[in-house]
């Protein structure tokens, strides 16, 4: 058999700033146009604020929301959104809003000054920061639409989507896109409607009846996300996530799940052959943490799961993070 190349040592902070030093220097050997560079300079600038600022909460999980600017306090999806943040708030997670009025004012309202996250997106016109999280230390304004969306994506541990218009669209699906693809962690996608409300149902058919039918996804990929109606079945999508399941990642060619209690051995062998199709050789694997884990804050102690994942089957395994959360003991956190 072929021997796998060796695998590149992890880089220390001082070497990955002199491997972006070298690419700066690089684009002025290219003779990189200067507008170019103005938006090489600003994009590292709002990257550079927008880590410094999540950085303080990296423990705390958190919900991206997304939808209208201009749904009206009147509105019930309105009332949907706030009470939806409320919820989450009080399960103990921060929710990160696009700073905005309609949809966005709605989750900041019900999830607090305190609890909320604003990204605001610089327009000429409609977009203005809304006054619960204006003036806030949490609250960020961006140029570019990309630097942004990469936080909306990198900080959620879970994202919801109220009824909106072509970027509510755009940021449901890119997400639906990076978990199917593996570029982005699991989670929960949630795409919630006002009870009777169909704006979702809807598109929700057009999934199956075009995307779906004509094989432009496969039937697992529906376990992506959640259309519902009901707050409490979207917050308990949220929270039951996280309850047996805690986070993942690789280490070199393993797929390493860190579990917040050990399964039963037996529930382990069971998901083994369940989820085989997955796997590309060896099985799964209960233990301790791996050597290269080390160092990681607040997941040192917790058990794993590890094998050997064929890095595209993303809906089976969300199925199976599914099946995780349902093992033997398992309790949501919400409930006694």
């Amino acid at each position: 058999m072929p021997r796998r190349p060796r695998a590149r040592p992890p880089l220390q902070p001082e070497q990955l700033i002199e491997e972006m030093l070298d690419n700066v220097r690089g684009m002025l050997a290219d003779g990189v146009r200067v507008g170019d560079l103005k938006i090489a300079d600003k994009a590292l600038e709002e990257l550079r604020r927008g880590f410094r600022m999540f950085a303080t909460y990296g423990n705390i999980r958190k919900v991206s929301t997304f939808g209208s600017a201009r749904t009206q306090p009147g509105d019930p999806t309105f009332r949907l959104a706030e009470r939806f943040a409320r919820r989450m708030a009080e399960a103990g997670y921060m929710v990160i809003t696009g700073a905005g009025p309609g949809i966005m004012e709605a989750c900041q309202r019900g999830a607090g000054r305190e609890h909320s996250f604003g990204m605001n997106i610089v327009l000429p016109f409609e977009q203005q920061a809304n006054p619960v999280i204006h003036g806030d230390p949490k609250l960020l304004s961006f140029r570019y639409f990309f630097t942004r969306k990469l936080f909306f994506i990198k900080e959620a541990h879970a994202l919801v989507c109220f009824p909106g218009g072509f970027g509510t669209h755009d940021e449901g699906f890119e997400a639906l896109t990076l978990v199917q693809t593996g570029k982005s962690r699991p989670m929960p996608i949630v795409f919630l409607d006002a009870p009777r409300d169909t704006y979702w149902k809807t598109w929700n058919r057009y999934v199956h009846d075009h995307i779906l039918r004509r094989g432009m996804i496969s039937e697992e990929d529906l376990s992506l996300y959640l259309v519902t109606d009901s707050v409490d079945q979207a917050v308990n999508e949220i929270t039951t996530f996280y309850s047996v399941y805690h986070s993942s990642r690789y280490v070199k060619d393993i797929f390493v799940m860190r579990l917040n209690r050990r399964l039963p051995e037996a529930f382990v062998t069971r998901l083994g052959k369940d989820f085989a199709d997955i796997m590309d050789a060896g099985g799964i694997v209960q233990r301790d943490a791996f050597p290269e884990e080390a160092g990681e804050p607040g997941v040192d102690d917790l058990p794993r799961l590890a094998f050997r994942f064929n890095r595209s089957s993303l809906g089976r395994l969300r199925i199976m993070i599914d099946k995780i959360n349902q093992a033997p003991g398992a309790v949501n956190p919400l409930q006694p």
